[in-house]
């Protein structure tokens, strides 16, 4: 046999903190990322204003002494004065003509473009013994001479600093990553509370304080609808036990009768010899009683297996009419017995339900209108269709009314009208219980109405069935 094994979700505190050091992790890269970002292109225009004041001066030392090289030369070796980390180099007529430094810029700029304006984005890159630098070539021409200017600054010292903010940032970022998660951690610890509250409070109902509700009142409003969820399903517990301890008592006393009964008049047959007959009839009243507590149990166990689900109707198509016609036929011995007539009228169409299902409940109807119809009375059945694709089937029988408040419970099992009345031959007290249970399975309703001469109970099943 082969073992599945569930794998337990993350809690809720480890679900946060990944969030929020995902959500402040990410946010934070990218706010660097823009920083630095922002730094670098600041470090690239200063050095485009740099250059450009280099190359002005470079061109206004050109225009002294023009036609004196060594001059010339002087003047440009003065043009930058006081700036470090500069450096320029000018061709003349594609020679070597003047130089700030031994470092030749000649190889890696020949396919630089010329550049006329001077901007961030008209700045090449390049390497040159293991140093980095930022220039430009720009040309000017002076009495014929051309002259290809190749200015530029180690941008060295603008990397080391970035290198060195990247790793401040770097140690920040974790720091700020680290007290942020220590925050969150403290803040989902404190924001559980009113759950580690919760769970106290469910921890104190047991069965015997099911009337016990959670505090709405102190809990977060993002809880409510959680703690009313759960009030709410302690009501429907609450209700369960209570029907189910009722049942349990209406078992115990339904059972108990007829026992009694069986026992009594078993005992009281064996106190003495008696005739034939007289055992005769004790068999036949135990019988009886035997009868109905086998009818009872059987009822009982189809209640309960419809509850839970363990009886699936089968779905055809009904001819209600026919139907009741049949059951007609069925109880005509009985009805003319006590002199009551049945009779029928309007017609409805065809539903999709479970044949024996619906006889059963119309035969529990009509057996019930029998017996508390008085004689020479009649028991009137009406079909018709109603609105939204239903059936309508009313019976009504003649008799005593049946008050308000006993209509609101005669569909609870052993429910009685008189509760001083015992139920000798009159059914097991699951009847209307059961006719419930199968107009429910039908997705229809049931109900009862009655005034001071006649008592109707009134189905609806749609058209379609339960499937529609």
């Amino acid at each position: 046999m082969m073992i599945s094994h569930t794998r337990r979700p993350l809690s809720l505190t480890l679900r946060v903190l990944f969030f929020v050091a995902t959500a402040f992790g990410v946010s934070l890269v990218v706010i660097s990322q823009l920083l630095l970002s922002s730094i670098e292109h600041h470090f690239i225009e200063q050095d485009a204003d740099e250059i450009n004041v280099m190359v002005n001066s470079i061109k206004k030392a050109l225009h002294q002494s023009p036609t004196d090289t060594v001059k010339n030369q002087e003047a440009l070796s003065q043009a930058i004065s006081g700036h470090h980390g500069v450096y320029y180099q000018v061709e003349r007529n594609g020679v070597l003509h003047y130089s700030s430094s031994d470092i030749n810029f000649r190889p890696p700029t020949t396919d630089f473009p010329v550049v006329k304006n001077i901007t961030a984005n008209t700045l090449q890159t390049w390497r040159n013994k293991d140093r980095g630098y930022r220039g430009i070539v720009t040309l000017v021409t002076i009495d014929k001479n051309q002259y290809r200017i190749i200015s530029a600054i180690d941008r060295d010292f603008h990397q080391g600093f970035l290198k060195i903010f990247t790793q401040s940032v770097a140690l920040i970022l974790f720091g700020a990553g680290v007290l942020t998660l220590i925050a969150a951690g403290l803040g989902v610890y404190q924001g559980l509370k009113p759950l580690r509250g919760l769970r106290d409070q469910m921890d104190f109902i047991q069965t015997d304080k099911l009337d016990s509700r959670l505090d709405m009142h102190s809990v977060p409003v993002e809880l409510k609808p959680l703690v009313q969820s759960f009030n709410h399903m302690l009501t429907r517990i609450e209700e369960g036990f209570i029907r189910l301890s009722h049942f349990s008592a209406d078992i115990a006393h339904e059972l108990r009768t007829p026992l009694t009964n069986i026992v009594t008049q078993t005992q009281v047959g064996l106190s003495k010899e008696r005739r034939t007959e007289d055992y005769k009839e004790l068999l036949y009243s135990n019988l009886e009683d035997m009868e109905r507590l086998s009818k009872m149990v059987s009822d009982m166990l189809w209640l309960a297996k419809s509850e839970n689900g363990l009886i699936t109707p089968s779905f055809e198509t009904i001819n209600i009419q026919e139907e009741v016609q049949s059951l007609f036929d069925f109880f005509e011995a009985l009805a003319e017995d006590t002199h009551i007539t049945l009779a029928i009228s309007g017609n409805t169409s065809n539903i999709s339900g479970d044949r024996e299902l619906i006889r059963r409940a119309l035969t529990n109807l009509l057996s019930n209108a029998i017996r508390h119809t008085p004689e020479g009375k009649t028991i009137k059945v009406v079909l018709v269709d109603t609105a939204n694709d239903m059936v309508g089937i009313s019976i009504t029988n003649e008799g005593s009314t049946i008050l308000s408040e006993h209509l609101e419970r005669i569909f609870d099992r052993f429910y009685r009208v008189d509760p001083s009345r015992q139920r000798h031959g009159d059914g097991t007290g699951l009847g209307l219980a059961i006719v419930r249970t199968i107009v429910e399975a039908h997705k229809g309703v049931i109900h009862a109405q009655s005034n001071s001469y006649s008592t109707t109970f009134t189905i609806h099943l749609p058209v379609d069935g339960p499937s529609h």
